[in-house]
């Protein structure tokens, strides 16, 4: 054990900062009570932040809570992955081990990630050697590490002390966003420091804490400089006596309030570092005012200072030891001094030595001359690579590789931050695994020929020819572009990603490199990436790498070529071409024995089996992949057949059965922390619920969705463009704008997708067709079936085609309508002519539609009507039902007579109506009524005349205004409105006016509209 320390800079007495430790004690007072927290606490260098922590942590622990700290970790320019989040873990379960190990239970592989001790990472490898879920692989050890500490904050407070942030590395970031947005349970609070004036307009943290700002569940807090007060009270700690006015006035000048600047500017004066007044003591460097007690010490301290300040955040005493190579008594005498000085400090753990503030070792690195620092980092090299065990496992690698890279030899450097990327990779740190890969590159050609020629591949890129099969075939610079475009885009850096493919074809399209199975797989990343951007539908990329295929022996790559033409057909048109290409692509896997690949490809020719046609084949063929993936542990491909078969299920109007499937792959996926997964299953599972009429269900799923990551992808698409839908039908076509035009922002235009195009233009027509705008209906209509409707494309088709009959229909009698009609009507019967009805749902919409276009042309018929009623009556479709009762009831009503049996149909649609919130239908059911002067919908069947009903209609209208509304509806000008009732051009505006405010519309064409939908023109039957 090292002595008292000697020279005394640090106040014992708290200063200050009273609001802030008030909101970071009533952040852990919530957090006791069930509530999580999360604060983010940011101050310049020196201004006081770890004080402020330290006396936090201090108060949690007298409270009860358990607290955990881990700080990012700086070595050279590198952070090692996760380094913070690994600290508190083990922190953890050096505290907990009983709990942890019960909250770990199961998962201790994966969580091996984060946590080496925890035993080997594990995880179901592909034919490559790679993960077939890589996708998601981050995600799931993110969703891991929030159970686990929700788990140990259960029945306790746990205060997670993150510190450092502007040194964290892009996966430590990830998984602090990450757990910010999604920590919904357990006592905890997590507190994360970072310095604030390090944050320029380009620093990494910069976007993440833009990110978290928007979180209402974030708190910000942020930390000023001193007053002079506060520095009177820090002065007055530190020399334990009222200090002398001269020199608090002198301190609190050079200081300008900064906490640690004001103890080095004390400690160097009384130590006797300077002397005279202290403003002639110092120059103006503030690297000078760090430096000025380093310099004080002996020179073995200094020289031990020195080292230590290139061997990162924290140095283990006997790395230490081995690079400074001094005797041990002397070794301990120069730590004494260091630390009696207070500018090393022991690490928390006891096993080495830090810096009491990163400014001092900073500043003590920048004052090394650049040869000096370079053999500092041999030495930390030499010694790592003579003695391994010199520090943790899992930060091995990454520091040998940045030891040898700052000490400027390429030759050993290139070696080891090739280990290094494999290690990272393996810890779903695929951001530091690319920073390390471009590395490589860069040293690459500085690298003697010799020494990459002893190089031998040590990893494969996912289905990228494996170069490595001959022990002698030596690393090629392509294959490591192959390797930092995989990193690239399962980090998220798609841009960069297509940097380095570009990069990598030109290499491959020149004379010297001809390879067309690389090419191939660089064509097909490229075809991903095009669609992730919204830059094209990749199809270009796909024919391309089909030809450089062509040919050519089976391999995985061929595999992966036909798979993914398939699944592009699979979405867009899934016809015979790519049932071939599907079938094809599980023969060549099957071939290269290549088992993830074909369970894919034979996932992607159930879907297309099912849309093309033969749907109970393509069912069990999904089922069989289910069933042999989940025996496998691939959960990722798993999770994407529990997406399909309900999409399956949905389309064929069985949608009780999808959302069983539905909730299965949702607790599939959660269990198994595949976040983007689970999203996609539940926006199939709120396209059911929509069916099912089981509308809040529907909201509270699709908000859940739009909460979580896969938000930002294709099902908060989905889940945008059903809440449209949910306002469409519950009368809020605000909300239905909004909402339709963030699912097209998210969208974009570059990759029409049926399943995405045609229920956007469905939504837009009911908006249309709402405020009054038909020529906005027949123009979106036409443009979205200029291509027709592809197979297996109907279960969306048939709700456009019923859209704008319906709008066509209610705008009959319209002038305006009159022009273009019969084109318009036409159109749709060609496109519902070329359009399948496989199941009985949709043979229910294609009678629906015929008879809506024959209203259209004034042909309704309550026998039609009849018959559309028995078609969806056997169908568990609430909504349908409703709209089908109240158009029988409508017909009926229409031909005189079957009063009673009217009736009855319009209080069962009525009934429906309010209990889906579904009010532009309630409102028409209860118009017709009251025009049919039927008795009250909510009473029961009564064989009493109904009661008269007084000349106005049920929206108050005057009979002054009826006449003004009907000459409205026939295209009048409140001029002509004037002449032909013998008014005044005011007193016609007037009448228009009050009409627009009573019907609650926005403009006469909506008013016009709503009329004739509602009859209100038209005589009481």
């Amino acid at each position: 054990m090292l002595g008292a320390v000697e020279t005394r800079s640090v106040s014992p007495v708290f200063v200050g900062r009273a609001g802030e430790l008030t909101a970071l004690t009533e952040a852990l007072s919530r957090a006791t009570a069930g509530e999580p927290q999360a604060l983010l606490l940011g101050g310049e260098a020196g201004v006081g932040k770890t004080r402020l922590v330290e006396e936090f942590t201090t108060r949690a622990r007298a409270a009860g809570a358990v607290v955990a700290l881990g700080g990012c970790v700086e070595i050279g320019a590198d952070g090692l992955p996760f380094a913070p989040f690994s600290t508190a873990l083990r922190a953890l379960r050096r505290e907990l081990p009983a709990e942890f190990a019960a909250a770990a239970a199961g998962q201790e592989g994966e969580l091996a990630r984060l946590l080496p001790e925890l035993g080997d990472p594990t995880g179901p490898t592909g034919p490559t050697g790679h993960e077939p879920a890589a996708e998601e692989a981050t995600a799931r050890l993110f969703e891991l590490t929030v159970r686990l500490l929700e788990g140990l904050a259960a029945d306790r407070t746990l205060a997670l002390v993150l510190e450092d942030l502007h040194w964290a590395d892009t996966s430590t970031r990830h998984l602090l966003a990450y757990l910010f947005r999604t920590l919904a349970h357990g006592r905890i609070a997590v507190v994360a420091t970072y310095r604030a004036d390090d944050i320029h307009r380009r620093h990494p943290l910069r976007p993440l804490l833009a990110e978290l700002d928007r979180l209402r569940s974030v708190r910000r807090v942020e930390l000023a400089r001193f007053t002079r007060a506060e520095v009177h009270r820090q002065l007055t700690g530190i020399l334990a006596a009222e200090p002398d006015p001269a020199l608090l006035d002198q301190v609190f000048a050079r200081s300008d309030g900064n906490a640690f600047f004001v103890e080095e500017l004390v400690a160097s004066h009384t130590s006797g570092c300077a002397t005279g007044p202290l403003n002639d003591s110092l120059s103006d460097s503030l690297r000078d005012l760090l430096l000025v007690r380093v310099e004080a010490l002996p020179e073995a301290a200094q020289r031990i200072v020195r080292i230590a300040a290139e061997g990162g955040s924290t140095v283990e005493f006997d790395l230490l030891a081995a690079v400074a190579g001094l005797p041990e008594d002397t070794l301990i005498e120069a730590l004494r001094a260091a630390v009696g000085a207070n500018i090393l400090l022991a690490a928390p753990d006891g096993d080495g030595y830090r810096f009491r503030h990163s400014l001092v070792r900073e500043a003590v690195s920048d004052d090394l001359l650049p040869g000096e620092r370079s053999r500092l980092h041999r030495r930390y090299a030499e010694a790592l690579e003579a003695d391994p065990g010199l520090v943790r496992a899992d930060e091995r690698a990454t520091r040998l590789a940045t030891y040898w890279y700052h000490a400027r030899d390429a030759a050993r450097a290139l070696p080891a931050v090739l280990r290094a990327s494999v290690e990272t990779r393996k810890r779903y740190a695929y951001a530091e695994q690319l920073r390390l890969l471009e590395r490589a590159m860069e040293l690459w050609d500085e690298v003697p020929d010799e020494v990459r020629a002893a190089l031998r591949p040590i990893d494969h890129a996912e289905s990228y020819p494996a170069c490595g099969c001959d022990p002698e075939t030596p690393l090629r610079h392509l294959d490591l572009l192959a390797e930092a475009a995989v990193a690239a885009r399962l980090s998220g850096e798609r841009e960069r990603a297509l940097k380095i493919g570009r990069t990598a074809l030109r290499i491959l399209d020149s004379d010297e490199e001809q390879d067309p199975l690389r090419a191939a797989w660089f064509y097909v990343e490229r075809a991903r990436l095009q669609s992730a951007l919204a830059r094209g539908d990749g199809w270009a990329e796909i024919t391309r790498a089909q030809e450089l295929v062509r040919g050519l022996p089976p391999s995985a790559v061929h595999a992966v070529v036909l798979a993914l033409a398939a699944g592009w057909g699979m979405l867009r048109n899934p016809g015979p071409e790519a049932v071939a290409d599907a079938e094809r692509a599980v023969e060549y896997a099957r071939l290269v024995k290549a088992e993830a690949i074909e369970l894919s490809a034979r996932g992607t020719l159930g879907t297309i089996m099912a849309a093309a046609g033969d749907p109970e084949a393509g069912l069990a063929q999904l089922h069989e992949v289910r069933e042999r993936t989940l025996a496998l542990g691939q959960f990722h491909e798993a999770s994407r057949t529990y997406v399909n078969i309900s999409s399956v299920l949905e389309g064929l109007g069985r949608s009780r059965e999808a959302v069983e499937i539905a909730t299965a792959g949702i607790e599939s996926a959660r269990a198994h922390g595949l976040v983007d997964s689970a999203g996609w299953v539940r926006a199939n599972l709120a396209e059911s619920l929509l069916s099912l009429g089981e509308w809040d269900r529907v909201q509270e799923e699709t908000e859940a969705l739009l909460r979580t990551g896969a938000g930002a992808s294709k099902p908060g698409v989905t889940a945008q463009l059903l809440l449209a839908h949910l306002a469409v039908v519950r009368g809020e076509p605000a909300q239905a704008t909004a909402r339709l035009a963030e699912a097209a922002a998210r969208y974009g235009s570059r990759d029409p997708i049926p399943q995405y195009t045609l229920p956007m233009a469905e939504v837009t027509a009911h908006i249309a067709a709402a405020e009054g705008r038909l020529g906005d209906v027949r123009a979106g209509f036409a443009a979205a079936v200029a291509d027709g409707c592809p197979p297996g494309t109907h279960r969306y088709g048939w709700p456009l085609a019923a859209a704008a009959a319906t709008a066509e229909a209610d705008a009959r009698g319209l002038p305006a309508a009159a022009e273009g009609r019969a084109e318009a009507l036409g159109q749709i019967r060609r496109f519902v002519r070329g359009m399948a009805a496989p199941a009985p749902v949709w043979q229910a919409y294609s009678l629906y539609v015929s008879a809506e276009l024959a209203r259209a042309e004034g042909r309704d018929s309550a026998e039609r009507r009849a018959e559309i009623l028995a078609a969806v009556e056997p169908l568990d479709r609430p909504y349908e039902l409703a709209m089908a009762r109240h158009r029988h009831a409508d017909a009926l009503l229409a031909e005189g007579g079957h009063r009673e049996e009217a009736a009855a149909l319009l209080r069962a649609a009525h009934a429906t109506a309010v209990r889906l919130g579904a009010h532009p239908l309630r409102e028409d059911i209860e118009l017709l009524a009251a025009r049919a002067r039927l008795a009250p919908l909510d009473a029961g069947p009564s064989t009493a005349p109904a009661r008269p009903e007084p000349e106005s209609d049920a929206f108050g209208l005057t009979p002054r205004e009826q006449d003004v509304l009907r000459l409205v509806a026939a295209g009048r000008t409140n001029r002509q409105i004037a002449e032909e009732l013998f008014i005044s051009p005011k007193t016609a505006s007037v009448h228009v006016s009050n009409i627009l405010a009573k019907l609650g519309v926005a403009g006469r064409g909506e008013a016009a509209a709503l009329a004739h939908r509602l009859r209100l023109l038209d005589a009481p039957v």
